[in-house]
């Protein structure tokens, strides 16, 4: 099995289907005999560029472990999911658990509203 990073960038208009979405990709990989390494919500965030005409869009990333067979019929899926704006899928050469830079800049951003200096 290999290691991806997956990126989803999801249409800003499905946001209160996140929680289905997330659910169905878990429920996908697990079933598919994968392991879910890590995964991050980073919520809705500004484009670098319109997709489809959308400025804004809800990003999620999974660090998972697929075999190569099934990562292609997740890819097709994918392609298929109108809810779905981009995906990226990059191949990593181990396992990712720890807190990306994203969410720990978030995190640091909160720290400081609660507590500022």
């Amino acid at each position: 099995m290999r290691h991806y990073e997956i990126v989803l960038i999801i249409n800003p208009e499905k946001s209160e289907k996140i929680t289905q979405i997330i659910e169905f990709y878990k429920n996908f990989i697990i079933k598919k005999n994968g392991k879910i390494h890590r995964f991050e919500d980073w919520g809705r965030r500004s484009l670098a560029y319109p997709i489809k005409k959308y400025q804004k869009a809800h990003y999620l990333l999974f660090n998972i472990e697929l075999k190569i067979l099934k990562i292609k019929e997740l890819e097709e899926h994918f392609k298929f999911n109108e809810n779905i704006l981009r995906n990226f899928i990059l191949v990593v050469k181990k396992s990712i658990t720890e807190m990306s830079h994203m969410l720990k800049n978030q995190e640091e951003i909160k720290k400081r509203v609660k507590n500022p200096i």
